[in-house]
């Protein structure tokens, strides 16, 4: 190929973000990041960088599939280009905030990396806001990540939220306690029929469930037929067979439930006893959030342990921005005032003041109203008042 590269051709996944859009996302993450420390969370900001085998390890492990590597020139260690920033954040914790008290309220924004898009999300490159509580094992850290998630993103106009949530670790539980119980393995169904029971549950697919069950098939079909509206879910667990392992957990999502119908009594809560698809290394209960219009998740978080399986408990969330821009209402523009050559300095900073945009002419002889019109601005500075172009 001897054609130059058109320069606005960039690598699938990659966009530019042009005006106004790039102004509304700066302002979206700080209306947001306002919310977050009005709570107690302190913001951080870890590097775009960091060597692999740190970024990659503890609750890291889950993103490395995700994640870009390149070989470092300085110190030829390889490097992993951050693909989530939850896992910096819980290194930060262990590391270099080890000794602050407990519990520790981080906040974070920034971009992020991936190595592919999916079909919801095609966005390689886009930004995340989140916040992580670390070292509260209480279900009222729980409620609060997920209230906290839910006020950030009502405070930049997206509303008519839905708030998902799960419990990751119920279903290996639940399989555990039945496979242990007739001598098999700790999966309680290994193999090929694991993978097949996981998909079909994915699936939501109650006749595959049914087949590839075993002597999990009832449970796991109760607790698919009753997924739904929190209140109903939770008070259909009544009628299925449950080995008691599950109790805690279920009692535990109970409350979680009961917390945030205490603050929130309005949100739209549901329960879903069996996903756990993006809540790999989550330990306990766990949420996506969607919004109405919004194709995607705007949002998710959830338990885990901050530096692997014996780590200290956390919980928190992250918000993509990529899908919360599309679910916020659009920004009101301002009022653009084109300042003609010679205006004096301070009239234009009083229209600053008050919340205008002032474009300063640049050629002392050229058509105010021209200007005005040929850059965008509907109104003009004149002898001290404000004419509509």
């Amino acid at each position: 190929m001897t054609d130059a590269l058109n320069p606005a051709l960039l690598p699938e996944g990659f966009y530019d973000v042009l005006p106004p859009d790039a102004a509304q996302e700066a302002a979206v993450i700080e209306r947001m990041m306002a919310v977050l420390g009005g709570h107690g969370f302190d913001r951080v900001k870890p590097p775009l960088v960091e060597f692999e085998d740190t970024l990659l390890s503890g609750v890291g492990a889950s993103m490395a599939r995700h994640t870009f590597r390149l070989m470092d020139p300085m110190g030829s260690r390889m490097l992993g280009l951050r693909a989530d920033m939850t896992v910096q954040v819980a290194r930060i914790a262990r590391s270099r905030l080890a000794g602050a008290p407990r519990p520790l309220r981080l906040a974070y924004a920034g971009q992020v990396l991936q190595v592919r898009g999916t079909q919801l999300r095609p966005e390689r490159q886009f930004a995340q806001v989140g916040a992580e509580l670390i070292g509260g094992a209480q279900p009222a850290a729980d409620a609060e990540a997920a209230l906290l998630a839910v006020e950030a993103l009502q405070a930049v106009g997206v509303d008519r939220l839905a708030l998902d949530l799960t419990e990751p670790t119920l279903v290996p539980a639940l399989l555990g306690a039945l496979g242990v119980a007739r001598g098999v393995d700790a999966s309680g169904v290994g193999g090929e029929a694991g993978t097949a029971l996981r998909h079909a549950l994915d699936r939501k697919d109650a006749a595959a469930v049914a087949q590839h069950g075993g002597a999990a098939a009832a449970a796991l079909g109760g607790l698919l037929a009753a997924s739904g509206p929190a209140d109903a879910a939770l008070a259909a667990l009544a009628g299925i067979d449950l080995p008691a392992v599950t109790r805690p957990i279920l009692d535990r999502l109970a409350e979680v439930v009961r917390l945030i119908r205490v603050s929130a009594p309005e949100l739209m809560v549901t329960v879903d006893f069996v996903e756990h698809r993006g809540f790999e290394y989550h330990t306990g209960v766990a949420f996506t959030l969607f919004a109405r219009g919004a194709r995607g998740e705007v949002g998710r978080g959830g338990r885990y342990r901050a530096n692997g399986a014996e780590g200290e408990e956390a919980t928190g969330f992250t918000l993509f921005m990529d899908t919360v821009l599309r679910a916020a209402p659009p920004p009101q523009p301002p009022r653009r005032v084109f300042l003609p050559r010679g205006t004096a300095p301070g009239e234009g900073a009083a229209l600053r003041a008050e919340g205008h945009v002032t474009i300063a002419g640049l050629e002392p002889g050229a058509d105010p109203l021209v200007e005005a019109r040929r850059l965008g601005c509907g109104w003009v500075l004149r002898d001290g008042r404000l004419d509509e172009v």
